[in-house]
């Protein structure tokens, strides 16, 4: 349909570039993707509240800024939608839950304050499950979003009207959390990047604020998008009592990494600790000749996972009694299952419990700090199965072996949560039927720049996030 609408397609970097260097206005960018949103998104339902008005007055006033020569910042005009768990001044914030169907916050989360000063244009929400919980995105307010690869499938969670997004090329950049894999589980079903960033990279004025898994991050087509938009939502904030002193800044640079001679650790099954779909492994398994081809060495390495399950586990149990606890008893009809059973479980641990569980954390995190002590990388899949039937609520079975609770299929993701580690999911090729999988990469503590550029690398040398979903043929030039 001609140049106009095919910007949406370029990266958002190009964008970026296109806006700074007056080819294009704010305010057309952002109709190329309002036009993309009208015509998929009633197919897929990723994004589930929009205020294009409001996107257009800020496009508008954005375009004035420039032209009196000055310069709004890295994310000028590009536009992007929050999820829905994220607080938004003046725009519908549901939660994906009913009791907060109706809320209009009258503040922005932190980051998004951060987004929007640097220059990005929010357009709306983007779908989550209900509070958040599970890895596939459904909820009774909005309904499911698609997997825009196969509409039939899930597109992973909690991030996944995020990532479907993204992929449809809706919005050029996403944002998104991560508790047990909340960022990496949907980049990976939907052929994206998603990067879980160290605790305290991206500020967060959470009630409880020194919960050790929950992060905030971005997502993106790319892993140099991804780096751009974390650029712009880290650095210290006197709000957040884990924050990180280093500025956001250091992650806006190139990406080149001298990859000859590092040092790998690489599993596709885990050495069995975890039950892993044989259509995944054989995708991770043929990216060993990529990292091999880019001059690493490429060591088969089964990281000891021992007391993860039992961490993560004990510790969202805990978490999900503190905060749902009071609502359940009040309103236990609004509830969805999964939520009221985690619930449950966490009203019966003890103070011994959680002293017992933080003792083992201690064991395992150390355990894997000094894996990197051998290895400059591990690298291992980021979900066990593929995106799975989208009226499934969650896998409950792989290879023959039965998983347990709607948590259990994705402990390739919360178990690194435990690890408090760096972790990108960045594109590793599809199945024979189609479907993305997802390479996780992980990196030393904090070192969240060396985990971007490693999937750089990889990425360049892979090229896989080139390829769109069908839905876009007859919108977008080959």
């Amino acid at each position: 349909m001609g140049p106009t609408l095919d910007v949406v397609n370029l990266t958002a970097r190009q964008q970026a570039a296109l806006i700074q260097n007056r080819e294009i206005s704010c305010v057309e960018l952002l109709e190329a993707h309002l036009s993309i949103i009208d015509q998929v998104n009633p197919i897929l339902n990723a994004i589930v509240t929009q205020v294009p008005e409001m996107a257009r007055a800020t496009a508008s006033e954005l375009d004035r800024r420039l032209a009196a020569d000055e310069n709004p910042g890295p994310l000028t005009g590009l536009p992007i939608a929050h999820k829905d768990l994220a607080a938004t001044k003046g725009i519908r914030t549901t939660f994906s839950s009913r009791l907060h169907s109706d809320n209009i916050p009258d503040k922005n989360a932190l980051f998004i304050d951060r987004l929007q000063a640097a220059g990005a244009v929010t357009i709306g929400k983007t779908n989550a499950p209900e509070f958040g919980a599970g890895s596939q995105t459904f909820n009774e307010v909005f309904g499911a979003t698609c997997n825009p690869y196969a509409h039939d499938r899930t597109c992973g969670g909690s991030s996944g009207g995020a990532a479907t997004a993204l992929a449809a090329r809706m919005i050029p950049i996403a944002d998104g959390g991560d508790f047990g894999g909340s960022l990496r589980n949907p980049a990976a079903f939907c052929n994206v990047v998603g990067f879980r960033p160290s605790i305290g990279r991206v500020p967060q004025e959470d009630s409880q604020g020194f919960f050790p898994m929950r992060v905030l991050g971005p997502m993106a087509r790319t892993v140099d998008d991804t780096a751009l938009l974390l650029s712009a939502m880290a650095g210290p904030h006197v709000r957040d009592v884990q924050s990180l002193p280093e500025d956001g800044l250091m992650f806006d640079q190139p990406l080149d990494l001298a990859t000859c001679g590092l040092k790998i650790g690489f599993t596709s099954d885990f050495g069995g600790q975890a039950a892993v779909d044989a259509d995944v492994q054989q995708v991770i398994d043929g990216n060993r000749r990529v990292l091999t081809d880019l001059g690493c060495n490429v060591e088969t390495f089964h990281p000891d996972f021992s007391g993860a399950d039992e961490v993560f586990q004990t510790l969202r149990a805990w978490n999900f009694a503190g905060v749902f606890s009071q609502g359940i008893e009040k309103h236990p009809d609004m509830y969805k299952d999964t939520i009221i059973w985690n619930t449950q479980q966490g009203q019966h641990l003890t103070g011994v419990d959680i002293h017992d569980t933080e003792v083992l954390r201690t064991q395992v995190v150390r355990r894997f700090r000094a894996y990197f002590e051998s290895y400059d990388f591990l690298v291992m899949p980021v979900t066990q199965v593929p995106p799975f039937d989208i009226t499934t609520d969650w896998v409950k079975e792989i290879n023959g072996v039965t998983q347990n609770t709607y948590l259990d299929w994705m402990r390739s993701c919360y178990w690194i949560s435990v690890t408090g580690l760096p972790a990108i999911s960045v594109p590793g090729g599809f199945t024979p039927e189609g479907l993305p999988i997802g390479l996780q990469i992980v990196g030393a503590p904090q070192r969240d720049l060396s985990v971007l550029k490693m999937a750089h690398a990889f990425e360049q040398a892979t090229r896989h996030y080139r390829i769109r979903p069908q839905i876009l043929a007859d919108i977008l030039s080959p």
